[in-house]
């Protein structure tokens, strides 16, 4: 049985995105993806799905969904809040971390983001068309998502629905290692004076409301490059997680929707492990970096991949409480 969602209000920067689209950087086609793709996993998983189902991924306020056909399953991830409006008139809050089954005619009415992003997974992932091997919203090249652009008023997202009750699921909410930021070294750090490396790896610096899903600009101690025309490269290629370095010496972290080739030279590169954290990252808070070794950067994936099956496993069925004071002291 499938199931629909129509989107009555889309919110504000709110878009479809899955693991990414691999492949096709060659052709200048961004990777896009989900910029927390630890939180897209967790919320995929408490519905029951597969890890990397499409999801709504929530970056400012969140959108106004009513059930269409179902029923289907749901679950938010992230500080999200968020309230459902029952077709028989009941409301009750919706918490983060706990799936939440839906009917035709229910509602999910979701506010504010308090903090990163949130990811809102349905049963089955959002089964919009597959663009160059993924659902991912590329605004820049309109692909992927609706016609490539974020969620708007009316829109319609295909899922599947799910037959009979069987319970809901929880789990404890994620939580990132506190300490810097790690990355490794290069690949032009010889573009920048010893000491405006060592400036780079003690200094603080501050993320900015320069910040979208292509990449964030910081604030903090300017970096020297090695001469004037050291600000400058011949273009090459681009990854997520690169922190490039313009003439004004001011990093900028690059993220999923980030160009495929640049001009300025990059002090160094967020590791893999680490991508995670930075979409959680928010205006004014302060950052710092570490380097470490590629043997390094491995064991820390591989770490965290541990630790994503540790948690995965404590996901746990819930019963619904029945009234509102225990659906607030629901949440996890």
């Amino acid at each position: 049985m499938s199931g629909l969602i129509e989107v009555v209000h889309a919110g504000f920067g709110n878009s479809i995105q899955d693991k990414g689209r691999f492949g096709f950087r060659h052709m200048g086609v961004a990777v896009s993806g989900c910029l927390d793709q630890i939180f897209a996993r967790c919320a995929n998983a408490l519905v029951g799905n597969a890890q990397n189902e499409a999801c709504i991924e929530v970056r400012a306020y969140g959108p106004t969904l009513t059930v269409r056909q179902g029923p289907l399953r749901l679950a938010i991830v992230g500080h999200l809040v968020a309230r459902i409006s029952r077709a028989d008139g009941g409301e009750e809050a919706c918490p983060s971390w706990q799936s939440i089954t839906l009917n035709v005619g229910d509602t999910l009415e979701s506010a504010e983001v308090n903090g990163g992003v949130a990811y809102i997974a349905v049963s089955g992932g959002i089964a919009t068309p597959v663009q160059l091997g993924s659902r991912s919203t590329y605004q820049r090249a309109l692909i992927g998502g609706i016609d490539g652009r974020l969620l708007m008023n009316g829109n319609f997202l295909p899922c599947a629905a799910v037959e009979g009750g069987g319970g809901e699921r929880r789990a404890p909410a994620w939580h990132y290692p506190d300490g810097p930021v790690r990355v490794m070294l290069g690949p032009q750090e010889g573009n920048f004076t010893s000491e405006s490396v060592h400036e780079f790896l003690n200094a603080s610096y501050k993320v900015t409301t320069q910040m979208d899903r292509m990449g964030m600009r910081l604030e903090g101690p300017l970096l020297a490059h090695v001469a004037k025309e050291a600000a400058d490269i011949v273009s090459d290629g681009i990854t997520p997680g690169a922190i490039q370095v313009p003439g004004n010496g001011l990093p900028i972290i690059l993220l999923a929707d980030c160009q495929t080739v640049g001009g300025y030279p990059k002090i160094a590169t967020v590791i893999s492990a680490d991508l995670p954290r930075l979409a959680q990252l928010r205006p004014e808070q302060v950052i710092h970096f570490r380097a470490v070794s590629a043997g390094e950067a491995r064991a820390a994936l591989h770490e965290q991949e541990n630790r994503w099956r540790v948690w995965e496993k404590s996901i746990a069925g819930v019963e619904m409480p029945d009234d509102d004071d225990d659906i607030y002291g629901a949440v996890v």
